[in-house]
């Protein structure tokens, strides 16, 4: 890497400062939620982006359109820049979504969700750090070379797609499936959607996802006569201590994982009865396994269909399970692929930080991709307040990130 070069680069993107609030102000004004969180989805917010790309001259911009029967006539929208490079055969990707989760509890905000609160180094909104802070840094990177007057080595491509907090299924599953060629086999694929405060994690792996829904059916009665019923609530608490043989059959441990190991934990409990002295004849409750790779979710949903076979027949109830999610584990990354060693060379020189490939229990699109074969990071330096009240990204992270892409784009 040519350092003085990149300090240039660096330079640039320092100065795109006040620039930055105000594309943050732009997209945040835009609520972009899916028909499943009650929202029109993302086409008002995509073209609000797509008419300031083309006012920067970036690059060629496209608009995917994935059809979506729950907004008839209308659509989910992903855009793809496109920045040609001295090489044509390869492209170097930063790949974000636009869709956001609703604000919750607006008394739980301390500034209004969809408008932009600078306080410092904070930018406050709905949508600031998941995953505006991802598109800002990709087009703030790619706009650095462009004002310097660079080519870079290869083609850049910048994604940004929708549905990802609902599922994909109009996002980068649907480009996928309608464009299986858009990644080559020799393309690095960033992912800015997930990360820690330091900036040291970077993901290539991702353990299955299993959601199973169990409903417990026994015979509701008076809480003084329990001969005359059966407590589906007592044989859904057996069934949960069961469960936690799943620990133990499934024990193996890989290093590179936070926690190491396979998880199996109840969550979610439906309310049975609305009062005390009635023994349940219904009881529904749910568990969130995260499975490592060394095992197919098919031998764990065996094994969970022996344990509850066996506290159905003890305890003289039926035992419905379901799985509203079911994703098995992609593919990993490898650790010596391109696009790690440059996000490793590049958190380095940026942020003073290790880079450290590591696996993560929670999902991202990333295995959209590996399953297609292709390596794919995802990193970004995040505090972590997605999802939450009062989101924040800091300032200071979003061109810092910038600063990491660009120096990926100019070693791809």
């Amino acid at each position: 890497m040519d350092r003085e070069l990149f300090a240039r680069v660096a330079q640039r993107i320092d100065s795109y400062r006040e620039e930055a609030i105000a594309l943050q102000r732009l997209l945040t004004a835009v609520p972009a939620l899916s028909p499943k969180s009650g929202g029109d989805g993302e086409a008002r917010k995509a073209a609000v982006l797509i008419e300031y790309l083309e006012r920067l001259g970036l690059g060629e911009v496209t608009l995917h359109q994935a059809p979506d029967p729950d907004l008839p006539g209308s659509y989910r929208p992903n855009v793809v820049v496109r920045v040609p490079g001295a090489r044509r055969d390869r492209t170097a990707w930063v790949m974000a979504h636009l869709d956001v989760v609703p604000p919750g509890d607006r008394a739980e905000w301390h500034s209004e969700p969809y408008e932009v609160k600078v306080d410092g180094d904070k930018l406050f909104g709905r949508g600031v750090e998941d995953n505006q802070q991802g598109i800002c840094s990709a087009i703030f990177a790619a706009r650095a070379l462009q004002d310097e007057g660079l080519v870079p080595p290869c083609d850049l491509g910048l994604l940004f797609v929708a549905d990802e907090e609902t599922g994909s299924d109009f996002g980068i599953a649907y480009l996928l499936k309608t464009q299986p060629d858009l990644f080559g086999p020799d393309d690095l694929i960033i992912v800015p959607d997930a990360g820690v405060p330091d900036g040291s994690q970077i993901e290539v792996a991702e353990k299955g996802i299993l959601w199973l829904k169990f409903t417990v059916k026994g015979q509701q009665t008076h809480g003084s006569t329990p001969e005359k019923g059966v407590n589906a609530h007592k044989a859904g608490a057996r069934l949960i201590v069961a469960l936690d043989e799943l620990y133990r059959r499934f024990d193996a441990r890989a290093p590179v994982f936070d926690p190491p190991i396979s998880t199996f934990e109840p969550t979610k409990k439906e309310a049975n009865v609305p009062n005390v002295n009635t023994i349940p004849g219904i009881d529904v409750f749910y568990f969130d396994c995260r499975v490592l790779p060394h095992y197919e979710l098919g031998a764990v949903e065996a094994e969970v269909a022996r344990l509850t076979a066996r506290v159905a027949r003890e305890c003289g109830v039926a035992i419905e399970v379901e799985s509203p999610q079911r994703a098995e584990a992609a593919p990993a990354t490898s650790v010596d692929a391109k696009v790690v060693k440059l996000l490793e060379a590049a958190v380095q020189e940026v942020y003073g930080v290790k880079g450290v490939p590591m696996g993560v229990g929670g999902g991202t699109v990333a295995a959209h991709i590996r399953r297609r074969g292709r390596s794919v990071a995802v990193w970004s330096r995040l505090d972590e307040t997605l999802h939450g009240p009062d989101e924040y990204c800091l300032l200071s992270n979003l061109l810092g990130d910038a600063k990491v892409m660009a120096y990926v784009f100019l070693g791809a």
